[in-house]
């Protein structure tokens, strides 16, 4: 349905307000981490996913199990071990008799139908488990035995993994990173969010999030989202930021020849004009600017820059990159 310019201004003012509420209710658990919040509840918003890598305890899973109450979601948790088969995560069929005597399969979900799936330590899994979450996180449908089942209305992977403990993991193909919106770097909390997380944790009970909005108006924020005007110029601009991590284009920096072997596909430009555009909204502008593109550029392509072998040995911070693209890449076109 066509919206006039007064209601959608005002469905705008409601997706802000709705936003806020998400957030405020969220913070009734997770001590700071903002940037991770609004990270997670973009992705979201965008229809995406999001890969969150930090060392244990940080609060990932409290994040996500925390977000799954407040949207009157069902939330699933699934442990990734070396043993873990696909059928563990997408269902099985299994052979049950009828009333009447007649035998027939019937196909038993698994976790992955949920609204907010948690894939904990997703790279302890084998690789033929991880792929099992390709077809779900692309086309929100699993395949058993032939038949197709689709994964009805919001369907948000948040996945885990641990930067310190590599002996024994399989680290992602670049095939399923991509299938990720963003790739999150969660912080230790500083001495004061330490704080007050011992007063939260150890003094009482943490009061709990209340529900604030349902799942199936999350994707209805998300499609009034995409409808934000963005200029050619700021369009070009985020196709030039992703061009540009790509070693043989012309607005490759020399950073980016010198230590990139591969750069971002055009998933990454759509997933910076998407973000860039919730961006805008949460900002109460009605147009993408440059800034709401560079503030997500690291969130978006981090995972999709693939480092040389020289990259590698010398350590290079693929923020780093990034961040010396985004100083150098459009400026001549600046606005």
């Amino acid at each position: 349905m066509q919206l006039s310019e007064d209601e959608f201004r005002s469905e705008l003012g409601h997706f802000r307000d709705e936003y806020q509420k998400l957030r405020n209710e969220v913070a009734k658990r997770i001590v700071g981490q903002e940037p991770i919040v609004d990270g997670v509840l973009t992705s979201m918003i965008a229809g995406g996913h999001v890969l969150l890598e930090g060392v244990p305890g940080l609060g990932k899973t409290l994040l996500v199990r925390t977000l799954s109450e407040v949207l009157e979601a069902p939330f699933s948790r699934i442990q990734f071990t070396p043993d873990l088969m696909p059928a563990d995560l997408i269902g099985t069929n299994i052979l049950i008799e009828g009333d009447d005597g007649q035998k027939e399969f019937q196909f038993q979900r698994g976790p992955l139908f949920a609204n907010v799936v948690l894939a904990d330590e997703i790279n302890r899994a084998t690789p033929k488990t991880q792929s099992a979450l390709l077809e779900a996180m692309q086309e929100h449908s699993v395949t058993v035995a032939g038949t197709s089942h689709q994964l009805e209305g919001l369907f948000f992977v948040l996945a885990t993994q641990n930067p310190l403990e590599m002996e024994g993991t399989y680290p992602l193909p670049e095939a399923q990173l991509d299938r990720f919106l963003m790739k999150l770097m969660v912080p230790f909390p500083t001495t004061e969010e330490m704080e007050t997380i011992m007063d939260r944790t150890t003094a009482g009970e943490i009061a709990p999030p209340d529900k604030v909005i349902a799942a199936d108006r999350v994707v209805r924020m998300g499609q009034l989202a995409r409808q934000i005007p963005i200029a050619d110029d700021v369009r070009r601009y985020a196709i030039l930021l992703v061009m540009g991590t790509h070693p043989e284009h012309e607005t490759a920096t020399p950073m980016v020849r010198q230590f990139v072997r591969y750069g971002s596909s055009p998933r990454g430009a759509q997933a910076l004009i998407l973000c860039a555009k919730i961006k805008a909204v949460l900002d109460g502008r009605f147009h993408v600017c440059r800034d709401d593109l560079r503030g997500v550029v690291h969130a978006v392509l981090r995972h999709r820059v693939m480092l040389n072998f020289e990259g590698q040995a010398e350590g290079v911070q693929i923020d780093s990159i990034l961040d010396d693209l985004i100083e150098k890449v459009g400026q001549e076109t600046a606005v």
